[in-house]
């Protein structure tokens, strides 16, 4: 028995944290508190290597929130790859591998 709801009350935790979140390769989308559009890069690509959004340098710092627009975006450090952001939400950008 309580087996059971040791086993419920983990897999409704599971639920409620992932209702927070939504994942893709790139990283992870939440819902923007102010209906706009951001892009937050969490992990950089390289010690001295500038990170470039749409080919113009991002300004901002690891971690720190940046607005854009929605749609899809080409970000390059080292390489080069594409992610589309919804409009209303933030992107946390955190994965550049392949």
């Amino acid at each position: 028995m309580k087996l059971t709801i040791r086993v419920f009350f983990t897999i409704t935790i599971i639920a409620l944290l992932s209702s927070c979140f939504n994942r893709e390769l790139r990283g992870k989308i939440r819902k923007s508190d102010d209906n706009a559009t951001y892009l937050i890069i969490e992990e950089g690509c390289g010690a001295d290597n500038k990170i470039f959004v749409d080919g113009k340098e991002w300004p901002f710092k690891i971690g720190e929130k940046g607005k854009v627009s929605s749609g899809k975006h080409t970000l390059i450090c080292g390489g080069e790859l594409s992610i589309e952001i919804k409009e209303g939400t933030v992107f946390h950008f955190d994965y550049w591998g392949p």
